[in-house]
């Protein structure tokens, strides 16, 4: 007769953090101001606004929008708050910066909302692999965030770990 099937890293208490599970499914697209510059240099303020007023904002709609200029041009502060209060009514959240700096914004700001005593004396797997790209930034941010509350902290996958920190006492 075989003896049971024991799934030892079920078992084990660990508490395993997808890092990914912080970014929400909503669309990430960019707003670049570009098109609306003169010669791709200069923002003129009436024809900036003439065309904001032209587009269908309603396009945006409960998206993720950056704003940024794809182009080395000096964009005036209150152009990007133009555009923000363009999108507003639509937009799930507004950004500055390209697809890959929003999407970095994202996850930090979903961990920075995580309450780090919900992993009170947990040991954490913190996960390292996975199909989303997640940057340095988070890492870090993640093991900022919960170093404090945990008993510890490990990368990788409960079944293979690397150890990172462990409270001493």
């Amino acid at each position: 007769m075989s003896e049971p099937f024991i799934n030892k890293v079920a078992e084990s208490g660990l508490v395993s953090v997808d890092l990914a599970e912080f970014i929400p499914s909503n669309e990430v697209v960019v707003f670049d101001i570009k098109p609306f510059l003169f010669k791709e240099l200069i923002l003129k303020e009436k024809e900036f606004r003439t065309s904001l007023n032209e587009i269908d904002w309603s396009q945006y709609e409960n998206k993720i929008v950056g704003i940024f200029c794809s182009t080395d041009a000096i964009i005036p502060m209150w152009a990007n708050m133009l555009v923000v209060s363009c999108l507003n009514p639509f937009a799930h959240s507004v950004f500055f910066g390209d697809e890959s700096r929003v999407r970095e914004q994202i996850l930090l700001q979903g961990i920075f909302a995580i309450n780090a005593n919900d992993y009170l004396d947990q040991r954490v797997v913190i996960k390292g692999c996975g199909d989303t790209p997640i940057g340095e930034s988070a890492y870090i941010a993640i093991t900022q965030k919960i170093r404090p509350t945990v008993k510890s902290i490990m990368y990788g996958e409960p079944c293979s770990t690397v150890p990172v920190y462990k409270k001493k006492g």
